[in-house]
Protein backbone atom coordinates (compact mmCIF):
# COMPACT_ATOMS: atom_id res chain seq x y z
CA UNK A 1 0.00 0.00 0.00
CA UNK A 2 2.01 3.74 -1.03
CA UNK A 3 -0.50 5.73 0.76
CA UNK A 4 -3.67 7.49 1.14
CA UNK A 5 -5.20 10.35 -0.11
CA UNK A 6 -8.81 12.50 0.40
CA UNK A 7 -11.11 13.68 -2.33
CA UNK A 8 -11.87 17.37 -2.58
CA UNK A 9 -14.41 18.75 -4.95
CA UNK A 10 -12.81 21.79 -6.65
CA UNK A 11 -15.32 24.95 -7.52
CA UNK A 12 -15.09 25.43 -11.34
CA UNK A 13 -17.26 27.00 -14.44
CA UNK A 14 -18.16 26.02 -17.69
CA UNK A 15 -16.35 26.37 -20.59
CA UNK A 16 -16.71 26.88 -23.83
CA UNK A 17 -15.24 24.96 -26.61
CA UNK A 18 -15.50 21.40 -25.56
CA UNK A 19 -18.09 20.06 -27.94
CA UNK A 20 -16.99 16.18 -28.20
CA UNK A 21 -16.54 15.17 -32.32
CA UNK A 22 -16.60 12.15 -33.97
CA UNK A 23 -12.58 11.86 -32.70
CA UNK A 24 -13.01 13.25 -29.12
CA UNK A 25 -11.98 16.44 -28.49
CA UNK A 26 -9.35 18.21 -29.98
CA UNK A 27 -7.77 22.02 -29.15
CA UNK A 28 -4.10 23.28 -28.83
CA UNK A 29 -2.63 22.51 -26.35
CA UNK A 30 -2.57 25.87 -24.88
CA UNK A 31 -6.01 25.34 -24.25
CA UNK A 32 -5.96 22.30 -22.59
CA UNK A 33 -3.35 23.70 -20.01
CA UNK A 34 -5.77 26.43 -19.08
CA UNK A 35 -6.93 25.89 -15.58
CA UNK A 36 -9.71 23.31 -14.92
CA UNK A 37 -10.03 22.59 -18.73
CA UNK A 38 -8.88 19.19 -19.06
CA UNK A 39 -10.77 18.32 -15.52
CA UNK A 40 -14.07 19.70 -16.57
CA UNK A 41 -14.33 17.77 -19.15
CA UNK A 42 -12.90 14.45 -17.37
CA UNK A 43 -15.51 15.45 -14.90
CA UNK A 44 -18.05 15.39 -17.25
CA UNK A 45 -17.13 12.10 -18.74
CA UNK A 46 -17.40 10.27 -15.44
CA UNK A 47 -20.28 11.82 -15.07
CA UNK A 48 -21.92 10.77 -18.37
CA UNK A 49 -21.02 7.34 -17.37
CA UNK A 50 -23.15 4.64 -15.61
CA UNK A 51 -21.40 1.77 -13.76
CA UNK A 52 -18.37 3.69 -13.01
CA UNK A 53 -17.68 3.19 -8.97
CA UNK A 54 -15.24 0.49 -8.54
CA UNK A 55 -14.92 -0.19 -11.69
CA UNK A 56 -11.45 -0.46 -14.29
CA UNK A 57 -10.56 1.54 -17.10
CA UNK A 58 -7.56 1.81 -19.21
CA UNK A 59 -5.48 5.31 -19.75
CA UNK A 60 -2.47 5.83 -22.50
CA UNK A 61 -2.05 8.03 -25.35
CA UNK A 62 0.12 8.68 -28.20
CA UNK A 63 2.95 10.26 -26.75
CA UNK A 64 2.64 13.59 -27.05
CA UNK A 65 3.54 16.69 -25.87
CA UNK A 66 1.69 16.92 -22.40
CA UNK A 67 0.46 13.21 -22.34
CA UNK A 68 2.34 12.59 -19.06
CA UNK A 69 0.75 15.68 -17.25
CA UNK A 70 -2.67 14.79 -18.76
CA UNK A 71 -1.93 11.02 -17.22
CA UNK A 72 -1.58 12.29 -13.99
CA UNK A 73 -4.62 14.58 -13.93
CA UNK A 74 -7.37 11.76 -15.06
CA UNK A 75 -5.55 9.30 -11.81
CA UNK A 76 -6.48 12.02 -9.98
CA UNK A 77 -10.18 12.93 -11.35
CA UNK A 78 -10.73 8.88 -11.49
CA UNK A 79 -10.00 8.12 -7.59
CA UNK A 80 -12.04 10.64 -6.62
CA UNK A 81 -14.91 9.61 -8.72
CA UNK A 82 -14.68 5.93 -7.53
CA UNK A 83 -12.86 4.14 -10.39
CA UNK A 84 -11.32 1.23 -8.71
CA UNK A 85 -8.45 0.76 -11.41
CA UNK A 86 -6.36 2.69 -13.96
CA UNK A 87 -4.34 0.38 -16.05
CA UNK A 88 -1.94 3.14 -17.61
CA UNK A 89 0.49 2.06 -20.67
CA UNK A 90 4.18 2.07 -19.84
CA UNK A 91 5.76 5.75 -20.02
CA UNK A 92 1.97 6.84 -20.70
CA UNK A 93 1.47 5.43 -24.14
CA UNK A 94 -0.79 3.32 -25.55
CA UNK A 95 -1.57 3.19 -29.32
CA UNK A 96 -5.18 3.50 -30.32
CA UNK A 97 -5.92 -0.35 -31.54
CA UNK A 98 -4.08 -1.30 -28.57
CA UNK A 99 -6.10 0.67 -26.21
CA UNK A 100 -8.97 -0.96 -27.71
CA UNK A 101 -7.36 -4.48 -27.39
CA UNK A 102 -7.18 -3.98 -23.39
CA UNK A 103 -10.26 -2.76 -23.03
CA UNK A 104 -11.66 -5.71 -24.46
CA UNK A 105 -9.49 -8.51 -23.70
CA UNK A 106 -9.68 -7.48 -19.93
CA UNK A 107 -13.09 -6.48 -20.23
CA UNK A 108 -12.84 -2.95 -19.07
CA UNK A 109 -15.59 -0.50 -18.13
CA UNK A 110 -13.70 1.70 -21.52
CA UNK A 111 -10.67 3.83 -21.71
CA UNK A 112 -9.58 6.87 -22.03
CA UNK A 113 -7.32 8.03 -25.32
CA UNK A 114 -5.40 11.28 -25.17
CA UNK A 115 -4.49 11.48 -28.39
CA UNK A 116 -5.28 14.24 -31.24
CA UNK A 117 -4.05 11.24 -34.08
CA UNK A 118 -2.31 12.48 -37.23
CA UNK A 119 -2.32 16.05 -36.31
CA UNK A 120 1.47 17.86 -35.10
CA UNK A 121 2.41 17.75 -32.14
CA UNK A 122 4.55 20.04 -29.34
CA UNK A 123 3.77 22.96 -26.82
CA UNK A 124 2.35 25.04 -29.40
CA UNK A 125 0.35 22.40 -31.44
CA UNK A 126 -2.12 19.60 -30.81
CA UNK A 127 -3.48 18.38 -28.27
CA UNK A 128 -7.02 15.78 -27.78
CA UNK A 129 -8.47 13.44 -25.97
CA UNK A 130 -11.45 10.86 -26.59
CA UNK A 131 -13.58 8.07 -24.39
CA UNK A 132 -13.66 4.59 -25.52
CA UNK A 133 -16.96 2.36 -24.24
CA UNK A 134 -16.56 -1.23 -23.09
CA UNK A 135 -16.40 -2.99 -26.63
CA UNK A 136 -13.25 -0.98 -27.32
CA UNK A 137 -14.64 1.34 -29.26
CA UNK A 138 -15.16 5.69 -29.51
CA UNK A 139 -18.31 6.64 -27.25
CA UNK A 140 -21.36 7.11 -29.24
CA UNK A 141 -23.63 10.05 -29.63
CA UNK A 142 -25.58 9.26 -26.68
CA UNK A 143 -22.52 9.45 -24.44
CA UNK A 144 -20.99 12.31 -26.15
CA UNK A 145 -24.12 14.12 -25.72
CA UNK A 146 -24.09 13.52 -22.20
CA UNK A 147 -20.52 15.13 -21.99
CA UNK A 148 -21.52 17.92 -23.83
CA UNK A 149 -24.52 18.87 -21.42
CA UNK A 150 -22.64 18.46 -18.37
CA UNK A 151 -19.54 20.82 -19.91
CA UNK A 152 -22.53 23.28 -19.81
CA UNK A 153 -23.75 22.66 -16.20
CA UNK A 154 -20.40 21.16 -14.48
CA UNK A 155 -19.64 23.48 -11.52
CA UNK A 156 -17.24 20.88 -9.19
CA UNK A 157 -15.11 18.03 -10.02
CA UNK A 158 -13.54 15.58 -7.84
CA UNK A 159 -9.73 15.65 -7.21
CA UNK A 160 -7.76 13.39 -5.16
CA UNK A 161 -5.35 15.18 -2.67
CA UNK A 162 -2.47 14.24 -0.57
CA UNK A 163 -4.12 13.88 2.76
CA UNK A 164 -4.01 16.88 4.96
CA UNK A 165 -3.43 19.57 1.70
CA UNK A 166 -4.96 21.26 -1.00
CA UNK A 167 -6.20 20.58 -3.76
CA UNK A 168 -3.10 20.89 -6.40
CA UNK A 169 -0.13 19.44 -8.94
CA UNK A 170 1.96 19.87 -5.57
CA UNK A 171 -0.43 18.00 -3.73
CA UNK A 172 -0.52 14.43 -5.95
CA UNK A 173 -0.87 11.27 -3.69
CA UNK A 174 0.26 9.64 -6.88
CA UNK A 175 3.17 11.06 -7.47
CA UNK A 176 5.33 8.29 -6.37
CA UNK A 177 4.29 5.81 -9.19
CA UNK A 178 6.64 5.68 -11.54
CA UNK A 179 4.94 5.17 -15.31
CA UNK A 180 8.01 4.24 -17.02
CA UNK A 181 8.42 0.56 -14.54
CA UNK A 182 5.79 -1.93 -14.88
CA UNK A 183 3.77 -2.75 -11.71
CA UNK A 184 0.91 -2.12 -9.94
CA UNK A 185 0.43 0.36 -7.06
CA UNK A 186 -2.09 0.31 -4.21
CA UNK A 187 -3.55 3.09 -2.65
CA UNK A 188 -6.60 3.88 -0.26
CA UNK A 189 -8.65 7.31 0.24
CA UNK A 190 -9.39 8.23 3.91
CA UNK A 191 -13.15 6.71 3.72
CA UNK A 192 -11.41 3.09 3.24
CA UNK A 193 -11.99 3.08 -0.99
CA UNK A 194 -9.22 1.53 -2.52
CA UNK A 195 -7.58 2.68 -6.15
CA UNK A 196 -4.95 1.20 -7.64
CA UNK A 197 -3.04 2.68 -10.92
CA UNK A 198 -1.05 -0.35 -12.73
CA UNK A 199 1.44 0.57 -15.20
CA UNK A 200 1.11 -2.27 -17.84
CA UNK A 201 3.10 -3.27 -21.13
CA UNK A 202 1.75 -1.17 -23.58
CA UNK A 203 2.29 -3.72 -26.42
CA UNK A 204 2.14 -7.11 -24.39
CA UNK A 205 -2.27 -7.45 -25.35
CA UNK A 206 -2.10 -6.19 -28.38
CA UNK A 207 0.79 -8.19 -29.84
CA UNK A 208 -0.72 -11.38 -29.18
CA UNK A 209 -3.68 -10.47 -30.14
CA UNK A 210 -2.37 -9.97 -33.45
CA UNK A 211 0.00 -12.97 -33.02
CA UNK A 212 -3.52 -14.95 -32.94
CA UNK A 213 -4.87 -14.02 -35.78
CA UNK A 214 -1.78 -14.10 -38.25
CA UNK A 215 0.24 -16.99 -39.43
CA UNK A 216 4.05 -15.52 -38.09
CA UNK A 217 5.74 -18.15 -39.36
CA UNK A 218 4.41 -17.36 -42.28
CA UNK A 219 5.22 -13.87 -42.35
CA UNK A 220 9.35 -14.75 -41.41
CA UNK A 221 9.53 -16.67 -43.95
CA UNK A 222 8.76 -13.95 -46.21
CA UNK A 223 11.29 -11.74 -44.26
CA UNK A 224 14.02 -14.27 -44.48
CA UNK A 225 13.44 -14.43 -48.36
CA UNK A 226 16.42 -13.04 -50.08
CA UNK A 227 14.23 -10.68 -52.89
CA UNK A 228 11.84 -9.29 -50.07
CA UNK A 229 12.70 -5.90 -48.20
CA UNK A 230 10.76 -3.80 -46.22
CA UNK A 231 10.87 -0.25 -44.40
CA UNK A 232 8.23 1.36 -41.63
CA UNK A 233 7.77 4.90 -41.23
CA UNK A 234 6.69 5.28 -37.52
CA UNK A 235 7.06 8.72 -38.20
CA UNK A 236 8.34 9.45 -34.24
CA UNK A 237 4.97 8.34 -33.65
CA UNK A 238 3.44 6.07 -30.87
CA UNK A 239 3.44 2.86 -33.52
CA UNK A 240 7.66 2.70 -33.12
CA UNK A 241 7.78 0.50 -30.18
CA UNK A 242 5.04 -1.73 -31.39
CA UNK A 243 6.51 -1.86 -34.95
CA UNK A 244 10.33 -2.90 -33.68
CA UNK A 245 8.70 -5.61 -31.42
CA UNK A 246 6.98 -7.27 -33.98
CA UNK A 247 8.81 -6.45 -37.58
CA UNK A 248 12.42 -6.73 -35.69
CA UNK A 249 12.23 -8.90 -32.89
CA UNK A 250 9.35 -11.32 -34.01
CA UNK A 251 9.64 -11.61 -37.52
CA UNK A 252 13.37 -11.12 -38.22
CA UNK A 253 13.43 -7.63 -39.69
CA UNK A 254 16.84 -5.23 -39.66
CA UNK A 255 16.60 -3.09 -37.02
CA UNK A 256 16.87 -0.35 -39.89
CA UNK A 257 13.61 -1.75 -41.39
CA UNK A 258 11.89 0.93 -38.55
CA UNK A 259 12.45 4.57 -39.61
CA UNK A 260 11.43 7.13 -37.00
CA UNK A 261 10.97 4.58 -34.34
CA UNK A 262 11.60 6.41 -31.19
CA UNK A 263 8.34 8.33 -29.82
CA UNK A 264 9.05 11.93 -29.86
CA UNK A 265 6.72 14.34 -28.01
CA UNK A 266 6.76 17.01 -31.45
CA UNK A 267 6.92 13.93 -33.81
CA UNK A 268 10.53 15.58 -34.50
CA UNK A 269 8.88 18.43 -35.75
CA UNK A 270 6.97 16.45 -38.27
CA UNK A 271 3.22 16.08 -39.77
CA UNK A 272 2.70 12.57 -38.23
CA UNK A 273 -0.07 11.63 -41.04
CA UNK A 274 0.97 9.03 -43.60
CA UNK A 275 -0.03 10.54 -46.72
CA UNK A 276 1.84 10.98 -49.95
CA UNK A 277 2.93 14.38 -48.77
CA UNK A 278 3.54 13.91 -45.23
CA UNK A 279 5.22 10.77 -45.38
CA UNK A 280 7.44 11.83 -48.38
CA UNK A 281 10.54 10.52 -46.86
CA UNK A 282 9.21 6.85 -47.21
CA UNK A 283 7.72 8.03 -50.37
CA UNK A 284 11.58 8.60 -51.83
CA UNK A 285 13.00 5.53 -50.53
CA UNK A 286 9.92 3.06 -51.54
CA UNK A 287 10.96 4.69 -55.48
CA UNK A 288 13.72 2.83 -57.55
CA UNK A 289 14.25 5.86 -59.45
CA UNK A 290 15.53 7.86 -56.33
CA UNK A 291 16.52 5.01 -54.40
CA UNK A 292 18.68 1.83 -55.51
CA UNK A 293 17.38 0.20 -52.12
CA UNK A 294 14.00 0.41 -52.69
CA UNK A 295 12.20 -2.05 -50.70
CA UNK A 296 9.43 -4.23 -52.03
CA UNK A 297 6.51 -3.00 -49.23
CA UNK A 298 6.68 0.09 -47.26
CA UNK A 299 4.76 1.10 -44.63
CA UNK A 300 3.58 4.10 -42.69
CA UNK A 301 1.60 4.87 -39.71
CA UNK A 302 0.62 7.71 -37.47
CA UNK A 303 0.87 9.47 -34.20
CA UNK A 304 -1.68 7.10 -32.52
CA UNK A 305 -1.41 4.23 -34.71
CA UNK A 306 -4.67 3.37 -36.50
CA UNK A 307 -3.57 5.03 -39.76
CA UNK A 308 -1.77 2.99 -42.31
CA UNK A 309 -0.19 4.11 -45.48
CA UNK A 310 1.03 0.77 -47.75
CA UNK A 311 3.50 1.50 -50.79
CA UNK A 312 5.14 -1.47 -53.18
CA UNK A 313 8.21 -0.71 -55.13
CA UNK A 314 7.56 2.09 -57.06
CA UNK A 315 3.93 1.97 -56.14
CA UNK A 316 1.17 3.82 -53.82
CA UNK A 317 -1.89 1.51 -53.21
CA UNK A 318 -4.55 3.82 -52.42
CA UNK A 319 -6.85 3.41 -48.93
CA UNK A 320 -9.89 2.46 -51.03
CA UNK A 321 -8.17 0.08 -52.92
CA UNK A 322 -6.31 -1.72 -49.86
CA UNK A 323 -9.56 -2.06 -48.43
CA UNK A 324 -10.90 -4.33 -51.43
CA UNK A 325 -7.49 -6.31 -51.74
CA UNK A 326 -7.56 -6.95 -48.19
CA UNK A 327 -11.08 -8.33 -47.96
CA UNK A 328 -10.97 -9.93 -51.36
CA UNK A 329 -7.87 -12.18 -49.97
CA UNK A 330 -8.52 -11.85 -46.44
CA UNK A 331 -10.15 -15.95 -46.38
CA UNK A 332 -7.14 -16.84 -48.04
CA UNK A 333 -4.61 -14.96 -46.49
CA UNK A 334 -5.41 -14.36 -43.19
CA UNK A 335 -6.09 -17.27 -41.00
CA UNK A 336 -8.34 -15.36 -38.37
CA UNK A 337 -10.94 -15.22 -41.88
CA UNK A 338 -10.50 -18.82 -42.43
CA UNK A 339 -14.22 -18.99 -42.21
CA UNK A 340 -14.99 -16.03 -44.89
CA UNK A 341 -16.75 -12.78 -44.39
CA UNK A 342 -20.48 -11.92 -43.86
CA UNK A 343 -20.35 -8.11 -44.89
CA UNK A 344 -17.41 -5.47 -45.32
CA UNK A 345 -18.16 -1.24 -44.58
CA UNK A 346 -16.65 1.55 -45.61
CA UNK A 347 -17.28 5.37 -44.99
CA UNK A 348 -19.59 7.53 -47.55
CA UNK A 349 -16.39 9.47 -48.93
CA UNK A 350 -14.48 5.82 -49.77
CA UNK A 351 -13.92 5.02 -53.20
CA UNK A 352 -16.51 2.24 -53.56
CA UNK A 353 -13.64 -0.34 -54.76
CA UNK A 354 -14.86 -2.69 -51.86
CA UNK A 355 -18.21 -2.87 -53.06
CA UNK A 356 -17.35 -4.67 -56.10
CA UNK A 357 -15.62 -7.14 -54.05
CA UNK A 358 -18.86 -7.87 -52.01
CA UNK A 359 -20.46 -8.20 -55.08
CA UNK A 360 -18.64 -10.78 -56.71
CA UNK A 361 -18.36 -12.51 -53.28
CA UNK A 362 -22.25 -12.35 -52.59
CA UNK A 363 -21.69 -10.86 -49.34
CA UNK A 364 -23.11 -7.59 -47.52
CA UNK A 365 -21.37 -4.10 -48.42
CA UNK A 366 -22.55 -0.96 -45.75
CA UNK A 367 -21.60 2.93 -46.18
CA UNK A 368 -21.43 4.74 -43.05
CA UNK A 369 -20.85 8.25 -42.40
CA UNK A 370 -17.10 8.86 -41.50
CA UNK A 371 -16.07 8.58 -38.11
CA UNK A 372 -15.02 4.71 -36.81
CA UNK A 373 -17.76 4.83 -34.22
CA UNK A 374 -20.00 4.46 -36.98
CA UNK A 375 -18.88 1.11 -37.84
CA UNK A 376 -18.86 -0.18 -34.36
CA UNK A 377 -22.51 -1.63 -33.95
CA UNK A 378 -22.07 -3.20 -37.61
CA UNK A 379 -19.08 -5.10 -36.23
CA UNK A 380 -21.27 -6.42 -32.56
CA UNK A 381 -23.68 -7.25 -34.81
CA UNK A 382 -21.56 -9.64 -36.54
CA UNK A 383 -23.08 -7.62 -40.27
CA UNK A 384 -19.25 -7.22 -41.09
CA UNK A 385 -15.97 -8.23 -40.02
CA UNK A 386 -13.85 -5.81 -42.23
CA UNK A 387 -14.22 -1.95 -42.43
CA UNK A 388 -12.22 0.82 -43.65
CA UNK A 389 -12.02 4.57 -44.53
CA UNK A 390 -10.49 6.62 -47.30
CA UNK A 391 -8.25 8.64 -44.49
CA UNK A 392 -6.59 5.73 -44.39
CA UNK A 393 -8.09 3.90 -41.86
CA UNK A 394 -8.47 0.02 -41.91
CA UNK A 395 -9.59 -2.35 -39.32
CA UNK A 396 -11.46 -5.74 -38.41
CA UNK A 397 -13.62 -6.84 -35.68
CA UNK A 398 -11.14 -7.77 -33.49
CA UNK A 399 -10.65 -4.46 -32.00
CA UNK A 400 -12.96 -1.23 -32.38
CA UNK A 401 -10.56 0.79 -33.88
CA UNK A 402 -8.90 1.34 -37.23
CA UNK A 403 -5.55 -0.29 -37.02
CA UNK A 404 -2.30 0.46 -38.72
CA UNK A 405 -0.48 -2.17 -37.63
CA UNK A 406 -2.96 -4.54 -38.47
CA UNK A 407 -3.55 -3.56 -42.01
CA UNK A 408 0.31 -3.96 -42.21
CA UNK A 409 0.35 -7.18 -41.27
CA UNK A 410 -2.48 -7.67 -43.73
CA UNK A 411 -0.63 -7.18 -46.83
CA UNK A 412 2.36 -8.90 -45.55
CA UNK A 413 0.15 -11.87 -45.26
CA UNK A 414 -1.19 -11.23 -49.04
CA UNK A 415 2.50 -11.15 -50.33
CA UNK A 416 3.36 -14.26 -48.01
CA UNK A 417 0.41 -16.23 -49.73
CA UNK A 418 0.92 -14.91 -53.31
CA UNK A 419 4.75 -15.94 -52.91
CA UNK A 420 4.13 -18.96 -51.15
CA UNK A 421 5.11 -21.26 -54.33
CA UNK A 422 7.66 -18.51 -56.77
CA UNK A 423 10.86 -18.84 -56.14
CA UNK A 424 13.78 -16.52 -54.74
CA UNK A 425 14.07 -13.67 -57.50
CA UNK A 426 10.60 -14.51 -59.06
CA UNK A 427 8.42 -12.42 -56.18
CA UNK A 428 5.18 -10.91 -57.07
CA UNK A 429 4.64 -7.45 -56.54
CA UNK A 430 2.67 -5.48 -54.53
CA UNK A 431 1.98 -3.26 -57.98
CA UNK A 432 1.06 -6.97 -59.85
CA UNK A 433 -1.59 -7.99 -57.12
CA UNK A 434 -3.18 -4.84 -57.23
CA UNK A 435 -3.20 -4.80 -61.07
CA UNK A 436 -4.44 -8.22 -61.21
CA UNK A 437 -6.97 -7.18 -59.07
CA UNK A 438 -8.05 -4.31 -60.70
CA UNK A 439 -8.30 -6.79 -63.66
CA UNK A 440 -10.89 -9.33 -61.63
CA UNK A 441 -13.14 -5.66 -60.08
CA UNK A 442 -12.32 -2.87 -62.30
CA UNK A 443 -10.86 0.09 -61.07
CA UNK A 444 -11.56 2.80 -59.11
CA UNK A 445 -9.92 6.00 -59.38
CA UNK A 446 -10.09 7.98 -56.68
CA UNK A 447 -8.24 10.93 -55.24
CA UNK A 448 -8.63 13.54 -52.29
CA UNK A 449 -7.89 17.18 -52.22
CA UNK A 450 -7.77 18.63 -48.60
CA UNK A 451 -7.24 22.38 -47.73
CA UNK A 452 -6.36 22.65 -44.17
CA UNK A 453 -7.02 25.11 -42.34
CA UNK A 454 -9.00 27.44 -43.95
CA UNK A 455 -11.21 29.92 -42.26
CA UNK A 456 -14.23 28.21 -41.05
CA UNK A 457 -16.58 31.25 -42.62
CA UNK A 458 -15.00 30.29 -45.68
CA UNK A 459 -16.14 27.06 -45.23
CA UNK A 460 -19.49 27.25 -44.48
CA UNK A 461 -19.86 29.44 -47.55
CA UNK A 462 -18.41 26.68 -49.79
CA UNK A 463 -20.54 23.71 -48.53
CA UNK A 464 -23.84 26.51 -48.88
CA UNK A 465 -22.50 27.21 -52.62
CA UNK A 466 -22.68 23.75 -53.10
CA UNK A 467 -25.86 22.77 -51.53
CA UNK A 468 -27.58 25.76 -53.55
CA UNK A 469 -25.65 23.90 -56.87
CA UNK A 470 -27.73 20.44 -55.81
CA UNK A 471 -30.94 22.26 -54.93
CA UNK A 472 -30.98 23.91 -58.21
CA UNK A 473 -30.16 20.67 -60.23
CA UNK A 474 -33.25 18.68 -58.31
CA UNK A 475 -35.34 21.84 -59.56
CA UNK A 476 -34.56 20.95 -63.22
CA UNK A 477 -34.24 16.95 -63.06
CA UNK A 478 -36.50 15.50 -65.79
CA UNK A 479 -38.78 13.15 -65.85
CA UNK A 480 -36.64 9.92 -64.79
CA UNK A 481 -35.14 11.66 -62.58
CA UNK A 482 -31.61 12.37 -63.68
CA UNK A 483 -29.66 16.04 -63.34
CA UNK A 484 -27.17 17.60 -65.33
CA UNK A 485 -24.02 19.40 -63.48
CA UNK A 486 -22.32 21.84 -65.46
CA UNK A 487 -21.40 20.82 -69.09
CA UNK A 488 -20.15 17.77 -67.89
CA UNK A 489 -21.64 15.14 -70.47
CA UNK A 490 -22.79 12.27 -67.80
CA UNK A 491 -26.28 12.52 -66.30
CA UNK A 492 -26.32 12.54 -61.97
CA UNK A 493 -28.43 10.56 -60.71
CA UNK A 494 -28.39 11.40 -56.77
CA UNK A 495 -27.38 14.79 -55.33
CA UNK A 496 -27.56 15.09 -51.51
CA UNK A 497 -26.33 15.51 -47.97
CA UNK A 498 -25.83 11.99 -47.36
CA UNK A 499 -27.89 10.69 -44.48
CA UNK A 500 -27.08 7.13 -42.81
CA UNK A 501 -30.10 5.34 -40.69
CA UNK A 502 -27.74 2.48 -38.64
CA UNK A 503 -29.92 -0.58 -39.08
CA UNK A 504 -28.92 -2.13 -36.08
CA UNK A 505 -29.78 0.23 -33.40
CA UNK A 506 -31.92 2.40 -36.09
CA UNK A 507 -30.24 5.85 -34.62
CA UNK A 508 -29.76 8.73 -37.81
CA UNK A 509 -26.34 10.56 -38.81
CA UNK A 510 -27.81 13.35 -41.02
CA UNK A 511 -25.53 16.26 -42.78
CA UNK A 512 -22.32 13.77 -43.22
CA UNK A 513 -21.77 15.70 -46.90
CA UNK A 514 -22.70 16.85 -50.00
CA UNK A 515 -22.27 14.33 -52.99
CA UNK A 516 -23.02 13.61 -56.62
CA UNK A 517 -23.25 10.45 -58.29
CA UNK A 518 -22.99 10.17 -61.48
CA UNK A 519 -24.52 7.46 -63.86
CA UNK A 520 -21.41 5.81 -64.88
CA UNK A 521 -20.90 5.30 -60.78
CA UNK A 522 -18.18 8.29 -61.03
CA UNK A 523 -18.68 10.48 -57.54
CA UNK A 524 -17.86 13.59 -56.24
CA UNK A 525 -17.97 14.37 -52.65
CA UNK A 526 -17.78 17.77 -50.49
CA UNK A 527 -16.70 17.51 -46.95
CA UNK A 528 -15.79 19.72 -43.82
CA UNK A 529 -13.77 17.45 -41.71
CA UNK A 530 -13.55 17.37 -37.70
CA UNK A 531 -10.12 16.14 -37.09
CA UNK A 532 -8.50 19.45 -36.95
CA UNK A 533 -7.72 21.75 -33.89
CA UNK A 534 -8.36 25.24 -35.83
CA UNK A 535 -10.19 26.46 -38.88
CA UNK A 536 -11.61 24.18 -41.17
CA UNK A 537 -10.46 21.37 -43.49
CA UNK A 538 -12.70 20.90 -46.63
CA UNK A 539 -12.21 18.02 -48.47
CA UNK A 540 -12.81 17.37 -51.99
CA UNK A 541 -13.50 13.70 -53.29
CA UNK A 542 -13.06 12.76 -56.90
CA UNK A 543 -13.93 8.98 -58.13
CA UNK A 544 -14.05 7.07 -61.30
CA UNK A 545 -14.90 3.45 -61.90
CA UNK A 546 -12.52 2.00 -65.30
CA UNK A 547 -13.37 -1.65 -66.24
CA UNK A 548 -11.26 -1.31 -69.51
CA UNK A 549 -8.24 -2.95 -68.75
CA UNK A 550 -5.94 -0.71 -71.54
CA UNK A 551 -7.46 2.24 -69.55
CA UNK A 552 -6.39 1.06 -65.74
CA UNK A 553 -3.09 2.05 -65.83
CA UNK A 554 -3.66 5.79 -66.43
CA UNK A 555 -2.21 8.33 -63.94
CA UNK A 556 -5.09 8.87 -61.16
CA UNK A 557 -4.66 12.66 -61.73
CA UNK A 558 -4.71 12.58 -64.94
CA UNK A 559 -8.09 10.27 -65.27
CA UNK A 560 -9.75 12.43 -62.63
CA UNK A 561 -8.88 15.93 -64.26
CA UNK A 562 -12.23 16.28 -65.69
CA UNK A 563 -13.84 15.75 -62.14
CA UNK A 564 -11.61 17.49 -60.18
CA UNK A 565 -11.87 20.42 -62.79
CA UNK A 566 -15.79 20.40 -62.16
CA UNK A 567 -15.97 20.34 -58.75
CA UNK A 568 -13.68 23.61 -58.17
CA UNK A 569 -15.47 25.16 -60.49
CA UNK A 570 -19.62 24.51 -59.13
CA UNK A 571 -18.06 24.94 -56.09
CA UNK A 572 -16.12 28.33 -56.39
CA UNK A 573 -13.47 26.58 -54.02
CA UNK A 574 -10.68 29.34 -55.64
CA UNK A 575 -12.67 32.16 -55.10
CA UNK A 576 -14.18 31.81 -51.49
CA UNK A 577 -11.21 30.01 -50.13
CA UNK A 578 -8.01 32.11 -51.74
CA UNK A 579 -6.17 28.47 -52.35
CA UNK A 580 -5.07 28.11 -55.52
CA UNK A 581 -4.27 24.72 -54.66
CA UNK A 582 -4.59 21.90 -51.73
CA UNK A 583 -2.69 21.38 -48.88
CA UNK A 584 -2.50 17.80 -49.73
CA UNK A 585 -2.70 15.39 -52.58
CA UNK A 586 -3.67 11.76 -51.74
Amino acid sequence: MAGAFRVVDVKTSPIDGQKTGTSGLRKKVAEFKKPNYLANWVQSLFSSIDGLKGSSIALGGDGRYWNKDAVRIICRIAAANGVAKVLVGQNGILCTPALSAIVRRRELLGGIILTASHNPGGPNADFGIKYNVSNGGPAPESVTDKILTNTKTISTYGMACVEGAEAGTEADPFASVDLSVVGTTEFKSIDGAAFTIDVVDSAADYVELLQSMFDFEALKALFARSDFSFLFDAMSGVTGPYAKRIFVELLGGPADCVMRGEPLEDFGGAHPDPNLTYAADLVASCDPKKSSSAPAMGAASDGDGDRNMILGRGFFVTPSDSLAVIAAKAKVAIPFFKDGLTGVARSMPTASAVDHVATKMGISCFETPTGWKFFGNLLDAGNAQICGEESFGTGAFHVREKDGIFAVLCWLAVLAHENASTKEGELISIESIVSDHWKVYGRNFFSRYDYEEVDSEAGAQLMATVTKVQEDMAAAADSSGSMTLGDFPVKVTTADNFSYTDPIDGSVAKGQGLRFVFADHSRLVFRLSGTGSSGATIRLYAEQYETDEAKQGEDAQVALKPLIDLALKISNLTEITGRSSPTVIT
